[in-house]
Order: structure tokens, then sequence, then C-alpha cells
């Protein structure tokens, strides 16, 4: 949960590092004319009409350095102590949310500070998704895995939720705040995991007994190229949620972040239902397939109708969540962790965390270039955005359909 509470900021505060200021009031001493009317309260680089590209080169910057990282973090995660692994890239984390936070008093504009803090936190961040899913590997069987990886995963949007409420408390206030609160959570969380985590359940004298499994095809390719698609637009969701809600409603920039956590909960809800019809019928691949078949006209039917009323957009926000977030819950977890532990490789426990960081990295990939793109084509108008994400959700459903068994 940390992870993700550490990730979500840059998101609620981008809308108040560039945003319209000519209803606020001056502080005494600025001058207000009509040259900066619009942005004497912005922050300096993000205060011109390149501000959407430029904050999109932000996310850019952590995901493309999460997602090539990723394919050494498991490899790396696989060989040494988990303990040491996760409690090492919590506490530097926290760091780089520190960094991030602190330009807001040591009053930093360079545009390229904030890029190689953003680097640095991709970086970092990928000890968490490989070492994490590793320990839930070792210490839990295949029975049921579907709506035991579900109802764990369900840290991840609590994660965001967390995130986001503690960074929309004090967006208004000191949004250095907003970052240097949650570097100190996830700090914190590292240290306890570095003083009780235990790796195995050999390490303390436990045996896991294991249930048999058919063989299949292990379908580790098609997986990730399907979470490449689906993790796009999870993730441009995520950081531009705010954003849209605010540009699109007459809602201010705090009360937009508290919306946009409503497509977490929904995310929760989602991952539970996957995993348990995944446990239900071991059709992963089609629990996959028919959640993203609903998602794509759920897509366009948000751009449409979700600005007509506060009500409305949380109530598809909760759906939206449901069936964006199902897909990319179930491959990430209960899928990763079968393919990990698939009979094909030997029993080789040691291949968990790099079959986990293999396919969670090909979906990291997308989720970089999504809130790209996603910044760049907000520009020219949001519809252009969704139509984005739904040829996503279509190429990941093509994907997703070479995996389907036929019962």
């Amino acid at each position: 949960m940390s992870y993700h509470a550490s990730r979500k900021p840059i998101s609620v505060v981008k809308t108040y590092l560039n945003h319209n200021c000519t209803d606020l009031i001056p502080p005494p001493g600025v001058i207000i004319n009509d040259s900066n009317r619009e942005t004497w309260c912005d922050w300096v680089p993000f205060d011109g009409p390149d501000a959407s590209t430029l904050l999109g080169y932000l996310d850019s910057a952590f995901l493309f350095a999460y997602a090539v990282a990723m394919f050494f973090s498991g490899f790396v995660a696989d060989r040494i102590s988990l303990r040491y692994f996760l409690a090492m890239g919590m506490i530097t984390s926290g760091i780089s949310c520190y960094l991030f936070g602190i330009a807001r008093y040591y009053n930093i504009h360079l545009l390229s500070y904030f890029i190689i803090v953003q680097i640095f936190g991709g970086i970092v961040q990928t000890t968490g998704w490989p070492g994490v899913v590793a320990v839930m590997g070792n210490w839990y069987g295949k029975e049921k895995r579907g709506l035991l990886f579900g109802l764990w995963n369900s840290h991840t949007s609590l994660g965001n939720i967390v995130g986001g409420l503690i960074a929309g408390r004090f967006l208004n206030i000191d949004w250095g705040l907003s970052f240097i609160i949650p570097g100190v959570l996830i700090a914190a969380v590292g240290l306890v995991d570095f003083l009780f985590l235990v790796d195995t359940p050999e390490d303390v004298g436990c045996i896991l007994q294991e249930v048999s499994q058919q063989p299949c095809n292990t379908g580790v390719f098609e997986y990730s190229v399907c979470l490449f698609f689906s993790k796009l637009v999870s993730y441009t969701c995520l950081y531009w949620l705010p954003s849209y809600i605010k540009s699109s409603t007459s809602l201010g920039a705090t009360l937009s972040s508290y919306i946009a956590t409503i497509f977490d909960v929904g995310g929760i809800i989602g991952g539970l239902i996957a995993g348990y019809i995944t446990d239900s019928t071991g059709l992963s691949a089609t629990t996959c397939f028919v959640m993203l078949v609903i998602s794509i006209p759920l897509l366009l039917l948000y751009n449409l109708f979700g600005a007509i009323d506060v009500s409305v957009n949380i109530v598809m926000l909760i759906i939206l969540g449901i069936f964006v977030n199902g897909p990319y819950a179930l491959i990430t977890t209960a899928v990763s962790a079968d393919l990990g532990t698939h009979e094909s490789l030997s029993g080789n426990s040691k291949a968990l965390a790099t079959v986990s960081a293999i396919i969670d990295g090909t979906g990291s990939i997308g989720a970089a270039v999504g809130p790209l793109l996603a910044g760049i084509f907000s520009a020219a108008g949001w519809r252009k955005v969704f139509y984005l994400l739904m040829l996503s959700d279509v190429l990941a459903l093509l994907v997703s359909f070479t995996n389907l068994k036929v019962f």
C-alpha cells in the first residue's frame, strides 16, 4: 500500500502546479497584469501553454525508468533476501518523495531536477512488485489463489486512495507536504519490513503444501502484452483523472483529487470479482476478455456523461474502476504467481520474482506511454484521450483472445 501511496501525489499536485489563477487573491507584492493573470500562482516551469506536456514528461520519466529497471529488479530480487531488498527499496522510495517535496521549500524550478528525481523514484519503486509478489507466492499455495490475490491486491487501490487523500489534504496548504508525508510513510514501513519480514515459510520451519495443476501453455508473452495495454489505460486514469475531473467540471483541485480516488474503490471491487471468477472457473483469460469488452463502452460513456453531476461521476467511476482495473489486477497478481511457479519451470522458486518482473515490466512500458500520450492529446481535447484508452483496451482484448480456453 505504501508503495502506491507514495506514487499518487504527483497526479494530485499537478493540478496545483498548473491551474487557472484568475479567481485567486494574490499575496502582497505580486503584480497582476494581462500576461500573468491566469498563471501568477503556477509553479515555474509549469506555468506556460506547454504545461500539460511538461507534466506528462514527469510522469513518463518515472514510468519509463520504472519499466526499464523492472526487468533487472526481478533478477536481483530472486538472488538476495527479500527482506533486505524491500526494506532498501522502500527507504529509497521515501527519499525520492522527499526530494520532490523539498523543491517547494528550496524554490527549485529546474525541469531537469524534477525529471531526475522522477527517474530515481521510478528505479527504486521497482523493488516493490517483484518483491511482494515473490513473498506472497512463497507463503500461499495455488488453491484459491485468484480470490486471495484479488483481496491482497486491494492494497494498490488503497494505496492510491491514501496517497490521494494525503496529497489532497495538504494541496492548498503546502504541496511539499503532499510528497514528504507519503515519503515518511513508506520509509517507516520499510523499517518495519526490515525488522519483521520472513521471506519464506521454510525460514521458520514451516512446509507449504501445494496442490497439483494441469499442464498448460505458460502464456508469459501473451499476458505481458495484454498487460501492456491494460496498464496503459489504468495508469493514464491514475495520473490524469484529477486533471480531467477538474477541467470537465466546476470542482476545485482538492475535491477533484478526492473524487478521482473513487476509481480505485472500483479497482478493489474489480480485483476481488476477477479473482473469485478465476478461482471458480479456472478461466483467467476469459475473465480478462469479458471485463475488457465491457470496459470499452464504459470509457466512452464516462467521457460523455461523467461530468453531468457529482453523483453520476462517482457511480460511473466505481463501475469504470471495476472493469478497467479488474484485468490489470488479475494479471499482475494471481496470473503472475501461477506462471512464476508453473511446473514447466521445474520447481525453480527463484523464477517467481523474475517472471513477475517480466510481466509487470512489459506492462509498465504501457503505463509510461499512456500518461505521456495523454499529456500531449489533452491539449487538443480530452475526447482524444478517451479514444486512445478505448483503442488500447481493444488491443488488449485481441491479445487476451489468444489465451482463451475453450470449454
